[in-house]
């Protein structure tokens, strides 16, 4: 393909190579045979559709011709957006993000192609087509980052969601841009900018953060709350019911207390997520919000309780978790930090419970909860129960959990568990066996 410079060559020489006419290439292919002579002369554009069957008749895989196809058609040229528009579509399908990255490149000095970017952009997101989306939002944001566009925030927002993953220092960066914008969106946007922005935060350990955005969500919750309730509004664009925002603030808030072991005022803030008598007349929906931040507001209870030294509370923080499975992974964080900070002996629990040492995803009676924070939480889980196996002496079992949690906290690149894991075992070098020490330090050298 190299030594040929256009589709047109490659068409003229596989006819020549088949000994075929246009007609007979016309009954393959299903193009017309006029439509196939204006391409061959030069005098009409070929259109996506068209040349994926072209592609087809030829017996070459979809999307073989795409990479001449921008060069034909949009460089160097005036780009007709009923061309360019199908084609990104069809990029879309076929993951070809590379062929959309080059053809946007070519259209972000001109402003006018951003609201149709937008749109195609807004269309492939709720297709779930994230990746193909994202250079179009790109696009958007680069083209209008001068304005102070709903468009322009709304695109750093879906920016911002599609990049999370499981690097750590990604996701700080991720959050940082985004938090600028937050306050640009929509106001029912803002609530769910606020709430992932508290989400990313905390899987951060950015307990500041998640203090301001949690108030702020507060505040922006209540506002939007006692406005439906005046105007008597059923629908909202927020992910999930307004209640859900109000009550997810104080329960943030209540985190941010417990993780800076103000144990105390966060029961102040269970009191609040717990209490829901300022809901007048509840939909089902938004009675299931509220059974759920009850039953939050239990396990919380007995995890601020634990943890603040009361251990005589454990036997009902264990009844508590025995009839309720998603509540099982964040209480055995809870139990076995608690263990190694109170010396206290939880074989039977873990014995009990050791299904939950494998990496699950973590979902509520109200959805999944946040994969990065949930990720978060598994790395100090497996350093947790290495620190308390090694404190036991059993210590071929300690080694094994802080090297998975070494390895997994080296994967999302979280500094705080890879210092916390080297440390340990660097403490208890002499009681690893020779095979774990080269494990380690293979580990240490993705460092």
């Amino acid at each position: 393909m190299n030594s040929i410079t256009t589709i047109r060559d490659h068409f003229e020489g596989y006819l020549k190579s088949k000994h075929m006419t246009l007609n007979s290439f016309s009954e393959l292919s299903g193009i017309n045979s006029g439509t196939l002579s204006s391409t061959l002369s030069g005098q009409r554009p070929i259109g996506v559709q068209q040349l994926d069957r072209l592609t087809a008749g030829m017996g070459l895989p979809e999307g073989y011709f795409y990479d001449l196809y921008i060069n034909e058609c949009f460089v160097n040229t005036n780009p007709d957006w009923r061309r360019i528009g199908p084609f990104l579509k069809r990029c879309a399908e076929l993951g070809r993000v590379e062929c959309i990255e080059a053809t946007v490149k070519l259209l972000m000095d001109n402003l006018s192609y951003a609201p149709l970017l937008f749109e195609l952009a807004e269309q492939l997101y709720a297709e779930g087509r994230l990746e193909a989306a994202k250079p179009l939002y790109f696009c958007v944001a680069e083209s209008e980052k001068m304005q102070h566009s709903e468009r322009l925030a709304l695109s750093q927002y879906r920016l911002f969601s599609i990049g999370l993953g499981k690097d750590q220092q990604k996701n700080l960066s991720l959050a940082t841009q985004f938090e600028f914008f937050v306050d640009r969106l929509d106001e029912p946007y803002q609530l769910d900018g606020l709430n992932d922005l508290i989400n990313a935060y905390a899987s951060l350990r950015r307990w500041d953060k998640v203090e301001i955005l949690a108030e702020q969500l507060k505040v922006k919750a209540i506002i939007q709350y006692e406005f439906k309730k005046i105007s008597r509004a059923t629908e909202t664009r927020t992910k999930k019911q307004v209640i859900f925002y109000v009550l997810y603030a104080y329960l943030a808030l209540g985190e941010v207390c417990f993780n800076k072991k103000e144990y105390q005022d966060g029961l102040e803030y269970i009191l609040l997520y717990k209490d829901h008598s300022w809901v007048n007349d509840p939909s089902d929906n938004e009675i299931r919000v509220i059974r759920q931040f009850e039953e939050w507001a239990e396990g919380n209870y007995y995890l601020y309780e634990l943890m603040s030294g009361k251990t005589e509370v454990l036997p009902r923080y264990l009844n508590y978790i025995s009839a309720r499975e998603n509540e099982v992974f964040p209480a055995l964080c809870a139990i076995v930090s608690a263990a190694n900070q109170f010396e206290m002996n939880i074989h039977s629990i873990l014995e009990q419970y050791d299904s939950y040492f494998a990496y699950r995803e973590q979902v509520s009676h109200i959805g999944k909860i946040n994969e990065q924070y949930t990720s978060d939480q598994y790395v100090t889980l497996l350093a947790d129960l290495g620190t308390y196996y090694l404190t036991h002496r059993e210590y071929n079992r300690g080694i094994h959990f802080i090297l998975r949690g070494l390895q997994l906290a080296i994967t999302i690149k979280n500094k705080d568990g890879m210092l916390s894991c080297i440390k340990t075992f660097e403490e208890f070098r002499y009681n690893a066996s020779e095979e774990d020490k080269v494990k380690y330090k293979n580990l240490i050298c993705e460092v």
